[in-house]
């Protein structure tokens, strides 16, 4: 068992100096959510909201003081906005109250994932609808068409691609400053489920969150890559809004069942894409029907074809209609999803479909990349 304790990480970082305030980040009170667990190391670094940017060389410096500790195993640094006022000392365990994170320009110019050509976000408005299980078969499809693809776990909160991609183990770096992306069936994986027990949760606020995502674009050596899949949390909350904010999306990607609620929140997410210019590449219904076993009978229980008519009502492409089958389910939740493992079967066929469709749809918008956009609110 690890020795690392939290009262030795916070001795170590009161040797961390703020050159603008000549203090240490302990004691001047810009520590704050500091979580020590087997060996793995989290916290953030409170600054002033202006200087996010400058502020960059404090974070590696903390970042590289705990490395160093023994019996460290990893070390996720961010930075997070100072409240209004100077922090008052001792609360290093408030939490953050802000983001201090770089225009989408400067995200841009600093190289965030600068091999990859595409960067594609496959979304849902609510949880249950089967989204992680569709971003792994669609990135596996779009590996089997020759494509080079990754997957972006961006669902901090509740990270499942370790466990759907069969990938266990932590991350290495060859310079501690990078780290190397998982890798299974010839596709690279990120996920913060690698770095923390699957048991443990993330007691994270939004600025923590929105940092975990820049730096999992930002520090990890994807190399060159076709098309980076980026599975994202359900809703519209702040992962979200980075992501659509501060990354240059090539596009969206929709997951809804077909019935009422479900399309109503799907309709949240396919507005908000859109109130941020990311184009939608489509909308897929998901657990569209129950196809009997026995005698064959499509069984409607969710109701059927209500993501086919949205998709119309907006103008969008329907990409196509996966079943509800306990076969996906399984080989999704043991790491062997159904496009590798039985690429023969009618359900890999209907991912290679959707992935073929926005695989051409992502290569005709070549030459009219987006710049990351700036959200207004008005």
């Amino acid at each position: 068992m690890s020795r690392v304790t939290e009262e030795a990480v916070r001795q170590v970082l009161s040797r961390v100096v703020d050159p603008d305030s000549r203090q240490d980040i302990v004691s001047s009170g810009m520590l704050s959510g500091l979580a020590v667990r087997d060996g793995h190391v989290t916290f953030a670094v409170e600054v002033d909201p202006q200087k996010g940017s400058e502020m960059e060389p404090l974070r590696k410096a903390a970042e590289k003081a705990v490395e160093s500790m023994p019996d460290v195993l990893s070390v996720t640094a961010v930075l997070t906005a100072q409240s209004q006022g100077k922090a008052a000392p001792g609360n290093a365990g408030s939490a953050p109250r802000g983001p201090a994170t770089d225009s989408p320009q400067s995200a841009q110019k600093n190289g965030m994932a600068p091999g990859v050509k595409y960067i594609v976000a496959v979304a849902s408005g609510k949880g249950g609808v089967g989204k992680s299980t569709s971003a792994t078969n669609l990135a596996l499809a779009l590996s089997t068409l020759g494509v080079r693809v990754g997957i972006l776990d961006a669902d901090i909160y509740g990270p499942s691609q370790p466990r759907m991609m069969g990938i266990s183990g932590r991350p290495t770096s060859t310079d501690g400053k990078i780290l190397k992306p998982m890798e299974n069936y010839g596709v690279k994986c990120m996920s913060m489920g690698f770095l923390v027990a699957e048991d443990t949760p993330m007691i994270w606020r939004g600025p923590m969150v929105q940092s975990a995502l820049q730096q999992m674009l930002r520090d990890v050596a994807w190399g060159e890559l076709d098309v980076l899949i980026v599975d994202m949390p359900p809703g519209t909350g702040d992962a979200q809004l980075t992501m659509a904010q501060q990354v240059p999306l090539a596009g969206a990607v929709i997951i809804s069942t077909p019935q009422d609620i479900a399309l109503l929140d799907a309709k949240k997410g396919l507005n908000m894409f859109r109130k941020v210019d990311v184009p939608v590449l489509g909308i897929v219904e998901n657990m569209s029907y129950f196809c009997c076993p026995n005698c064959g009978h499509q069984s409607h229980i969710f109701s059927h074809g209500g993501a086919r008519k949205e998709a119309e009502k907006f103008g969008i492409d329907f990409l196509g209609e996966v079943p509800l089958d306990i076969e996906i389910r399984e080989t999704s939740d043991g790491g062997q999803p159904i496009v590798v493992s039985r690429p023969d079967s009618p359900h890999a066929s209907v991912y290679r479909d959707i992935a073929s469709a926005v695989w051409s749809k992502l290569e005709a918008r070549e030459g009219r990349g987006r710049a990351a956009p700036r959200i207004v609110m008005q």
